[in-house]
């Protein structure tokens, strides 16, 4: 089982990808798109199909106070097209996969304060940040669903 962080941004998309007991997630690259997340489309459906994942988890970029804005808007149209986009592969035989992933949002506020303190901390200078700020907010938008799922599955045994 692996799952996949996405952080959608005007640039890049980054990708984070879970280890197999799903416990640690960690940077698996980005996507540039120049100005354009929904051209990353296709090459996050091939990591689907080459890591075999079961969960994506894309970052929700709510507002402060917890409502949705035009980002938040984007980014579901963005993991719908990302739905549609698996199941036509599945259909037309042109997917590795034969069962799609289940895609869930997450609130994503606050992750490229927290990825940039991260790589602070991991001694990376500040003007090396921008080529890895957008994989490191995937790996914390993924690290908090795993985290949680983690939690929920505790909460489950001690019922």
């Amino acid at each position: 089982m692996v799952w996949l962080g996405v952080d959608l941004g005007d640039a890049r998309v980054g990708l984070a990808l879970s280890d197999p007991e799903l416990t640690l997630a960690h940077p698996a690259g980005n996507v540039r798109v120049y100005g354009d997340s929904f051209q990353a489309l296709d090459e996050v459906v091939d990591v689907i199909e080459d890591e075999t994942v079961d969960h994506v988890v894309v970052g929700l970029p709510l507002l402060l106070d917890g409502t949705e804005g035009k980002s938040a808007k984007k980014a579901r149209r963005w993991a719908a097209n990302l739905v549609k986009r698996i199941h036509s592969r599945i259909e037309e035989g042109d997917c590795a996969i034969t069962q799609p992933p289940q895609v869930t949002l997450v609130d994503e506020r606050l992750t490229t304060v927290s990825a940039h303190r991260q790589l602070h901390q991991a001694l990376v200078s500040g003007r090396k940040h921008r080529p890895v700020v957008d994989q490191q907010s995937a790996v914390v938008i993924l690290q908090s669903a795993l985290d949680g799922a983690r939690r929920d599955e505790g909460e489950e045994t001690e019922r």
